[in-house]
């Protein structure tokens, strides 16, 4: 392939209308540092996460051998993933099915260029944030350090740790399949989680996964504040301090 990097969309980054914000934000972040990248477009399906996670093995690995064909096929060697889910798939599980690929999460990759100096944070966003670590980056893959990082980069940021936060992080309730299904019995998970975000008075809460950032969001109108408290994903925040477009 001519090009560097695959940038590997995901079925949210896609098709929910939120998160293809984060799309957007990411592509601005990648061509400001001026990175070489292209995607796949209607070639790309779905990883199969969900389908796994649901208990369809069949539909898993269909979805993922013909992915596995369609990257081999054009040389693809670098990939980065913007849902954890995607990228704990594509990282490890491809593995089993011959699919080896460098695979990075998105704020690893931020992390990394901001360590090379190829992006100029200037805008000073001047708010408290909590950030949430999604279960399929810190506990699977232990990136715990990057998305704190590159907060930490971006002028004005204040980040508050949450009691329950690092290893001992708390799931959003999205986890194993559970995004698609209502919970009828005892408190929900995320509705927990987002109490535990609020207990720290955030102007923003701060994840690197859409399916984190859906049960936030839920969570917060559970809570009735979903106006006075944002969800943004780490690399809209980075869109944001370069000054980059309108974001």
């Amino acid at each position: 392939s001519d090009v560097e990097y695959l940038l590997w969309v995901g079925c949210s980054g896609s098709f929910d209308d939120r998160y293809k914000k984060v799309t957007n934000s990411l592509v601005k972040v990648l061509k400001a540092a001026g990175v070489s990248f292209s995607i796949l477009g209607k070639e790309e399906k779905c990883c199969g996460d969900s389908a796994r996670k649901l208990g369809n093995e069949y539909l898993y690995q269909t979805l993922a051998m013909e992915n596995i064909e369609t990257l081999n096929g054009y040389g693809v060697k670098n990939i980065i993933v913007m849902c954890p889910h995607g990228y704990n798939t594509l990282k490890k599980d491809y593995q089993q099915l011959g699919g080896n690929f460098n695979v990075m999460h998105h704020t690893e990759f931020i992390a990394k260029l901001l360590a090379e100096g190829r992006l100029d944070l200037k805008r000073n966003l001047s708010a408290k944030a909590v950030y949430h670590d999604s279960c399929y980056l810190g506990r699977y893959n232990d990136i715990y350090a990057q998305p704190r990082e590159i907060l930490g980069e971006i002028p004005g940021m204040e980040l508050v740790e949450m009691d329950r936060s690092h290893k001992r992080g708390f799931c959003c309730g999205a986890g194993g399949g559970r995004m698609w299904m209502e919970e009828d019995i005892g408190s929900k998970i995320n509705d927990n989680r987002v109490a535990q975000a609020l207990e720290k008075e955030p102007e923003i809460a701060v994840t690197a996964c859409p399916f984190c950032m859906v049960m936030f969001e839920d969570g917060l109108k559970f809570h009735n504040r979903e106006d006075d408290v944002k969800v943004k994903d780490v690399v809209e925040l980075v869109a944001e301090a370069l000054e980059v477009g309108d974001v």
